[in-house]
């Protein structure tokens, strides 16, 4: 099992920057990629970024240009960088890990995120 506590939400200004943090603990031996999404309120959760557990990021179309993925595996933690913050990235953020196994997917509880305009 892997457990996972984001960190790093709060309320910004547009134009304004944020990082969010999510460490995991357990067994972490097991994890592969890890992942931000997010879910604005009245929306399907969506996939923000994704990197591979040697480093390959992956962004979507809104993140591109102005959020960074990063992990560091010696720490066991997933970084999501925000800048240039706009009203419509408000939403909560949830990170996300793969285990070893296929069906073996966790998620945290999530950190908000709230810009103000």
């Amino acid at each position: 099992q892997v457990q996972l506590a984001e960190s790093g939400g709060g309320l910004v200004q547009a134009g304004g920057s944020l990082r969010l943090s999510c460490v995991a603990s357990g067994s972490t031996l097991d994890i592969g990629s890890m992942a931000w999404f997010r879910q604005a309120p009245g929306k399907r959760r969506e996939l923000v970024a994704r990197i591979t557990r040697d480093g390959r990021p992956h962004y979507s179309d809104s993140a591109k240009g102005r959020f960074t993925i990063s992990r560091d595996n010696a720490k066991n933690t997933v970084y999501l960088q925000l800048d240039s913050l706009k009203p419509e990235d408000t939403a909560v953020y949830y990170c996300n890990a793969d285990g070893k196994l296929p069906l073996d997917d966790y998620w945290g509880r999530g950190t908000q995120v709230t810009v103000s305009s």
